[in-house]
């Protein structure tokens, strides 16, 4: 069971250049993300208890759903934007409403509050200026609840498998709980073959502040909850605010859970959930082609095979003062074709100034590397200068294509050099731009 959570060099290195101040990315993480109502749906397909919600894509089924609650005793409901991004409460609409997450009274204000959402961008600290598109809203009835509490399990490597994690203050950022009171905070690592047993679960909820039947229904809770997380390949599951209603029933009130990219062969119907309109476009294209980008906010594309080479070519272009504009690995086992595409990637990138291709040909063929730079050339028209470093598998077989073929591109064997000539270049397109000065470096000849 524990290789399951064995991870890709590549998906390592996105995780390690999340945690890089240094490198500002600009996309999400390519770990399965889903809305909050079909992570809900998951609790509650697993005997978890949820409030009762519904889902709306238009304003005339938002009033359906809602006068459906209100026969059920639900008048009250919470009206939430179904959009993958944190601080929804606090974010606000193209449409000029002000929060993705509200309380009405009456059918027709979450008719019209879904009007006021559906369709247009919600733009919180996470999505970036644009927003992202909300197609969708989740009514749910509304809880009255006396405490609050956070309640989460990820992987650690620190601890080498899963981790839960429980508060007793919910309902609010558990990042800035950590940050002034730690002692708040509960760890407990799980022995993955072992698994959360009744004491553990136990000892978590009474940890976090639960008793009597509120703690029976705590354990149970935890202990379904986790089992979910491992049915599912889960890597973050997070419950935030678990709550106790005036009733004293323990309720699952809001639900982000994230998935290991590396399962969707054996997580099909989970997999088949994922929102494209949420994604970013060239992230979507990458996955479709097989290569590992990431979007970074520099100027000099980078095209490497193996993320521990993208990594250090990355850090040696910083070294000359210059800035990645990708993290972009096309593995061991990239075609021509996917080379192509690695190049559109790059180049859709307004802000990439040139691009630097090292490869270190081991299992990657030098000459499939080689061929896919010509048929880009030929493809996109670049104008942009690009430096190539070719070693290993038929590498002279590489240089003989690329002569052959009329490219005007700068080879280099020496990537130190070939680092400082990117940026050099990259600098000179650059100042060009400043300048209002067109500026062409021609692939063919």
């Amino acid at each position: 069971m524990a290789t399951r959570y064995l991870r890709s060099s590549a998906v390592l290195a996105k995780q390690l250049l999340k945690c890089e101040s240094k490198h500002k990315i600009s996309c999400q993480s390519r770990n399965l993300s889903l809305h909050e109502c079909d992570s809900m749906g998951l609790l509650k397909s697993a005997g978890i208890a949820v409030p009762e919600f519904r889902v709306a894509s238009t304003k005339e089924q938002a009033l359906e759903v809602a006068e459906e609650l209100a026969q059920k005793g639900n008048k009250d409901v919470v009206v939430k934007a179904q959009v993958l991004a944190g601080g929804r409460g606090k974010g606000h609409f193209t449409s000029g409403l002000k929060g993705g997450v509200k309380v009405v009274y009456s059918a027709a204000e979450a008719a019209d509050l879904a009007d006021q959402m559906i369709g247009h961008n919600l733009i919180t600290k996470q999505t970036g200026e644009a927003g992202r598109i909300c197609s969708k809203v989740m009514i749910a009835e509304r809880k009255y609840v006396r405490r609050e509490f956070y309640f989460a399990i990820t992987l650690d490597r620190k601890h080498a498998g899963p981790v839960l994690i429980a508060s007793s203050q919910g309902g609010m950022n558990i990042e800035d709980v950590a940050a002034e009171n730690p002692s708040a905070i509960i760890t407990q690592p799980i022995d993955i073959m072992e698994g959360v047993t009744d004491a553990i679960a136990e000892r978590v909820a009474a940890s976090a502040g639960f008793y009597d039947d509120g703690l029976t229904q705590a354990v149970d809770t935890i202990k379904k909850l986790y089992d979910l997380f491992i049915k599912y390949d889960a890597t973050m599951l997070e419950i935030n605010p678990m709550a106790e209603d005036r009733k004293g029933n323990v309720l699952c009130m809001d639900c982000k859970i994230n998935f290991d990219d590396n399962t969707e062969f054996r997580q099909k119907e989970i997999f088949a959930l994922k929102d494209e309109s949420q994604e970013d476009a060239r992230d979507s294209k990458a996955n479709a082609a097989g290569l590992n980008y990431i979007a970074l906010d520099g100027t000099i594309g980078c095209l490497v095979n193996g993320a521990g080479l993208a990594m250090s070519t990355m850090d040696i272009i910083k070294l000359h003062g210059g800035s990645p504009a990708n993290f972009l690995d096309v593995g061991g086992g990239a075609t021509a074709e996917q080379v192509t595409t690695a190049f559109e990637l790059i180049t859709s990138d307004p802000n990439v100034n040139a691009i630097l291709v090292n490869i270190f040909g081991g299992i990657m063929r030098c000459d499939i590397i080689a061929q896919g730079i010509i048929d880009a050339a030929q493809k996109l028209s670049l104008k942009i200068p690009i430096v190539v470093r070719l070693r290993g598998t038929r590498v002279d077989d590489a240089k003989a294509l690329m002569a052959a073929s009329d490219l005007k591109v700068i080879p280099c064997d020496n990537l130190d050099e070939a680092a400082s000539m990117i940026v050099k270049l990259s600098s000179i397109v650059e100042l060009a731009k400043d300048s209002n000065v067109k500026v062409n470096f021609e692939l063919p000849i």
